[in-house]
């Protein structure tokens, strides 16, 4: 019997190539958005995938819509396996330019948003006893960046709600995994339509990838559980490099941090900006980086053949420890 899948942000990015990767499992997927037409065209494009989609249109920072949304996909779809929460809102800009609405409203979308589809998914999942809940992280979870401090906050906040949460779940006996997948940069339509401040156009911190990177990372965690995965050989150096000398890069990341964001070019002078109010259009899952996207991360193979890269390690250790002592001999 097909999975039940639910994703927020689904509409675009990392939300639209995960539904995609998800119908390709031949898993019928709720879509959770913002923006009505965008989400259809999503449904749409899965339908021709060959499973069912329904479109649910929602402000992820409204609880009782989110709420309203998980009812109306059950409805059509039947139970949820499978919740994928990877909504988000940010803001280009240092902090002393972000006014308090804009700090309250991306935290809202991305940092409750997250609390929200979670709750909506366990109030299910738990007389079910079974489920799976993926909450979309990312490097800045773990090692926060000039400029977007809406954005390393909220996913700050939100790596601390999915470790209180998953210790509960363990003591309650749910039977429900919780895992977080943490991403690099990502080839998405964020960088033309987020709030942007900084006068010039934005991309990711190089090196990117591409959303299907994440959208893959996404449908292994939902079907091989683990607490967490890095996705992206940035991720891993971001969180590692942090732990053993968070001084360092913090003054690393007060030249690089600006440099790696800020384009060349000058924002135009109608960017639109989806903070408030969903940018309309037809986008998809990719930005405007498409050449300069990898399309594979290492990690991730790692990640996902786990316990041959285990069984690999353990074989080198053995033989670098033979030849170690054949040379003592």
């Amino acid at each position: 019997m097909a999975k039940v899948v639910v994703i927020t942000g689904a509409g675009a990015g990392v939300g639209r190539a995960t539904a995609r990767a998800f119908a390709h499992r031949r898993c019928d997927v709720g879509l959770i958005g913002r923006d009505v037409e965008r989400l259809e065209h999503a449904a749409v494009e899965l339908r021709e995938l060959g499973v069912r989609a329904v479109a649910a249109p929602a402000d992820v920072a409204d609880a009782n819509a989110v709420e309203a949304a998980a009812s109306q996909i059950e409805q059509h779809l039947g139970p949820i396996d499978i919740w994928v929460n990877n909504a988000m809102a940010t803001v280009f800009a240092p902090v002393s330019e972000i006014g308090v609405a804009e700090f309250r409203r991306g935290t809202e979308v991305t940092y409750l948003g997250t609390v929200h589809g979670t709750m909506a998914a366990l109030r299910r999942m738990r007389t079910r006893r079974r489920g799976v809940i993926i909450n979309v992280g990312s490097a800045l979870a773990y090692r926060s960046i000039p400029l977007q401090a809406v954005y390393c906050g909220a996913k700050s906040a939100i790596r601390g709600f999915t470790d209180s949460l998953r210790s509960e779940l363990i003591h309650d006996r749910a039977g429900i995994s919780l895992c977080m997948v943490h991403l690099p940069a990502v080839n998405t339509p964020q960088f033309d339509w987020a709030l942007n401040k900084l006068g010039r156009r934005t991309q990711p911190v190089p090196p990117i990838y591409q959303p299907e990177v994440a959208a893959r990372a996404i449908v292994f965690a939902a079907f091989h559980p683990r607490r967490e995965i890095w996705v992206g050989f940035p991720t891993v150096v971001a969180i590692l490099a942090n732990r053993i000398a968070p001084g360092l890069a913090d003054r690393y990341l007060a030249g690089s941090g600006y440099r790696g964001q800020i384009t060349s070019e000058p924002k135009p002078a109608d960017a639109p900006a989806n903070l408030f109010a969903p940018v309309a259009g037809e986008v998809g899952a990719h930005g405007r980086f498409g050449r300069q996207a990898r399309n594979e991360s290492w990690e991730m193979f790692t990640s996902r053949h786990r316990d041959a890269v285990m069984v690999g390690v353990v074989g080198l250790l053995f033989l670098a420890g033979r030849r170690l002592l054949w040379k003592r001999r």
